[in-house]
């Protein structure tokens, strides 16, 4: 009986494993690429408004991975373990939720760290809101109309068609709107959680106009 456990354990895991990995890469495209943007070039050129466009593009991919948690009430059914799901599945499933949620929330403190250098620091919680609402609308096209960020690309007229009529239901506002605020509260905490802990002996204002003349209002 133990060994049948273990061995549906390490199934799953497997299993697991794959859409995991490649779901965390595509999170982590948009941290790469907000630090490169943000931190180390300054926008003009037609190469850094690409890399902004491909940014804003691949940057649903990091919050869609709260809704991997699908996948953990799955396994929950398979296993019906107490012990493995506590010990194993759960640890294991959000370490990867956390990661891509803190990929997001990284990326717009970078954003956020980008227009304080240009002088538009009383932008940056608009920006948040609007990439919230945009990021709830990307991982109802993910999630539900299956749709990829390379999509853009390969298939912009079904992007723009399919994907605008579904959202105008009465359904999907509901679950986008649903989904934003998920985002925006979250967001909230783990960014003064990951502030708090980046810079633990400085007193941040966030956009509360306080902020030293060279800390960035974040």
């Amino acid at each position: 009986m133990k060994e049948e456990l273990i061995a549906r354990v390490v199934q799953v895991l497997r299993i697991n494993m794959s859409w995991m990995t490649w779901n965390l890469f595509l999170a982590f495209i948009p941290l790469a690429l907000s630090v490169w943007l943000f931190r180390f070039r300054r926008g003009g050129s037609w190469l850094w408004w690409l890399g902004f466009l491909v940014f804003y593009a691949f940057l649903p991919n990091a919050p869609y991975l709260l809704t991997d948690v699908i996948h953990l009430i799955d396994d929950i059914r398979t296993i019906q373990s107490v012990w493995i799901i506590t010990l194993v599945l759960i640890p294991v499933y959000l370490l990867v939720i956390l990661g891509g949620f803190e990929a997001y929330v990284i990326s717009l403190i970078n954003w956020g760290y980008y227009l304080h250098r240009i002088s538009k620091s009383q932008w940056i919680w608009r920006f948040e809101l609007i990439t919230h609402f945009l990021c709830a609308v990307g991982v109802y096209w993910g999630r539900f109309l299956r749709f990829n960020s390379w999509d853009f690309i390969t298939q912009p007229d079904a992007v723009v068609t399919k994907g605008v009529e579904e959202i105008l239901g009465k359904q999907p506002l509901v679950i986008i709107t649903i989904t934003f605020v998920v985002l925006a509260g979250l967001y909230w905490i783990m960014k003064r959680v990951t502030l708090g802990l980046s810079q633990p002996d400085r007193k941040i204002g966030i956009n509360s106009g306080r902020a030293k003349s060279n800390t960035p209002n974040i």
